[in-house]
């Protein structure tokens, strides 16, 4: 049965209504309306994600519609920002009820889990292509930023890294033990905001991981003119990730594959008895420029590049 584009929006996202108190008019009109506190700076961030590039032709859409605004709400919670609202861009080959269903659901449940709004957004016809714009507030001074990292700094992860490169490594083959969990922190990351907002007073600089660990804290070095040295026995890797390294030998993978969607921040060795439960120091950052790894007794260079769309 055909269904026309602004019934489209209507069925499947048109029945949540705004509940967040910054958002004042939301679909229906050629605009949304907020309505920020003077004490607060807007953060805004805008993701694509294309099919066969950042997602597979047979995932589950529930699957991705979560992951489609958790890569969103990453970004919010690596600057220590409260989310609020998003907009949503769909380019659909064809008008598919039961795909939007399910897609819809993921979304919106992630969406309510953080009180945000779907405020608007545009459905056209072409490739599988979805985009998201997410916005968040932060205090006035208070957003964190790639730049500011300090000499000394503790270079801390929120979570084990690695799952979901694994992940990949098994949608494409890699036979794997209990391999759910992997699947699951590929397919349906989970974005750290409450975790964002409990360092937003703490941390100097921070990046979520998305590209990968050497990568994005690459981006913190480069910005904040400033070097480091990670510990390899302190990475927090899973089991599953433990014995992978064990029977490759394909131990840089922890740094370099992305998706794991953690945060990466330093925080100033005073403040770090401050830090709350449930992050994990993994590195120092120092002075000398470039990305070290200090691993069974030996000092080794990392390169700290990741996936690139135009490499």
């Amino acid at each position: 049965m055909a269904c026309a584009e602004f019934d489209l929006i209507r069925r499947f996202f048109g029945v949540y209504l705004p509940q967040h108190p910054y958002n004042q008019l939301g679909i229906g009109d050629d605009c949304a309306l907020f309505s920020i506190p003077d004490a607060y700076q807007l953060a805004v961030t805008t993701d694509t994600m294309v099919e066969n590039v950042h997602f597979f032709a047979d995932v589950d859409p529930q699957w991705l519609g979560h992951k489609l605004l958790a890569v969103n709400l990453s970004d919010l919670a690596a600057m220590g920002a409260e989310p609020f609202a998003v907009t949503l861009a769909l380019t659909l080959p064809k008008v598919d009820t039961d795909w939007l269903k399910s897609f819809s659901l993921g979304f919106m449940n992630l969406a309510r889990q953080f009180n945000v709004d779907l405020m608007g957004g545009d459905t056209t016809s072409g490739p599988l292509t979805l985009t998201v714009q997410a916005m968040g507030v932060v205090p006035k001074g208070k957003a964190l930023l790639r730049s500011t990292a300090k000499v000394g700094d503790g270079i801390f992860v929120s979570g084990q890294l690695g799952n979901a490169g694994l992940g990949l490594k098994i949608k494409q083959g890699y036979n794997c033990n209990n391999p759910e969990q992997m699947l699951i922190s590929f397919h349906k990351p989970q974005p750290r905001i409450t975790q964002g907002l409990s360092i937003r007073e703490l941390a100097n600089a921070c990046i979520d991981i998305s590209d990968g660990l050497a990568s994005d804290l690459g981006h913190i070095l480069q910005q904040s003119g400033v070097g480091a040295c990670i510990q390899y026995d302190q990475l927090p890797l899973s089991w599953q990730v433990k014995d992978y390294i064990k029977l490759t030998g394909d131990y840089i993978m922890p740094l370099t594959a992305g998706d794991d969607y953690e945060l990466c921040f330093t925080v100033a060795p005073q403040r770090k008895a401050e830090l709350p439960d449930g992050f994990y120091q993994i590195g120092v950052i120092e002075a000398e420029s470039g990305l070290r790894l200090l691993r069974d007794g030996h000092m080794e260079t990392v390169e700290v590049k990741g996936f690139e769309h135009f490499a």
